[in-house]
């Protein structure tokens, strides 16, 4: 399915993206590209491999301690090379690296709803997919709204530093909220109300974030300065989806653990993943307010409407 998206998005780049030269002093980061993709790889493969192979396995730590020696290595590379895939002067500031860990956070606490949810109101609730799909459409409502809020409204006054972890806790409590459910739970009373506190804050997060991660940048850095956060993103989803499938597994296992698997056991095995998925999530979220609150700093966003993107603080920074 997803091959007719990528094939029109191929088209429409073909047609309309502008052919531009290429600097040929500029060198491709070869040992930096094959170094953290590499990692990442082992990363997302050892905790994928902790689901069959449990923790202890060398498969598994193996891998992920070779995704973390590999990743050292990258950013060892980043300081040396004269053309570095990631010019780390982009996260060294406070913001713009707030904003990249609020990407990382918010796309692997996503998945605790995204797929776990999906589960539960396909396999628990018996949603078609179509169903399901329609389930979610008050999360693009509710997202959309909170995000034109924060933009517009509360971060031009007060800045980010309030905003984010709002946001990111209004997301924790609502996946808390969402390990209540169970096999009697109905979507309206019981899935509905955790589903919106859940979109509110991650759109107070996630359209801010994106801002942040650019604002201010240097033009000839404003590429990487982009790419950079969206690439946090993908790892934090990849990484998020590994480690919480892997977890939600294994509770489902240690729950069939000695239980003879009747239907009644086997709903509540999964119902046992699905809230291990969404603990997990809401921890993300969690420990993500609090390091996003100590790294942004204090004071609105303001900027000259008829200027680049420039950040100027007005007070003091924490």
């Amino acid at each position: 399915m997803n091959l007719i998206f990528a094939v029109i998005a191929l088209v429409g780049a073909l047609g309309f993206l502008p052919r531009q030269g290429r600097d040929p002093h500029v060198k491709i980061d070869v040992p930096g590209t094959i170094t953290v993709t590499s990692g990442l790889f082992a990363l997302v493969y050892g905790f994928s491999n902790a689901e069959h192979d449990g923790w202890s396995s060398v498969g598994t730590w193996g891998f992920l301690a070779t995704g973390a020696v590999l990743i050292a290595v990258f950013v060892w590379l980043q300081n040396r090379v004269e053309h570095p895939l990631l010019p780390l002067r982009i996260l060294r500031d406070r913001d713009r690296g707030a904003a990249s860990i609020v990407m990382f956070v918010s796309a692997a606490g996503m998945f605790g709803v995204n797929l776990f949810l999906t589960y539960y109101l396909q396999q628990i609730l018996g949603y078609s997919p179509m169903e399901t799909g329609l389930a979610f459409l008050p999360v693009i409502a509710m997202v959309m709204i909170a995000s034109t809020l924060a933009t517009t409204v509360l971060v031009p006054r007060v800045g980010p530093k309030p905003i984010v972890p709002l946001g990111m806790a209004l997301s924790a409590v609502g996946l808390l909220w969402m390990t209540s459910l169970d096999a009697d739970s109905t979507y309206l009373a019981h899935v509905m109300p955790p589903l919106l506190a859940f979109a509110l804050g991650l759109g107070l997060v996630m359209s801010l974030a994106m801002s942040t991660a650019t604002a201010g940048i240097d033009p000839a850095d404003a590429g990487v300065g982009s790419a950079s956060v969206n690439t946090m993103q993908q790892v934090g989803g990849s990484i998020g989806t590994a480690l919480l499938s892997t977890l939600a597994a294994s509770a489902a296992t240690d729950y069939m653990a000695d239980k003879t698997p009747t239907p009644d056991v086997v709903t509540h095995s999964a119902l046992e993943s699905h809230s291990t998925a969404y603990m997990w999530s809401a921890i993300f979220f969690a420990v993500g307010a609090v390091v996003c609150g100590l790294m942004f700093r204090r004071g609105a966003t303001e900027q000259d409407p008829d200027a680049a993107p420039t950040v100027h603080r007005g007070c003091a920074p924490s």
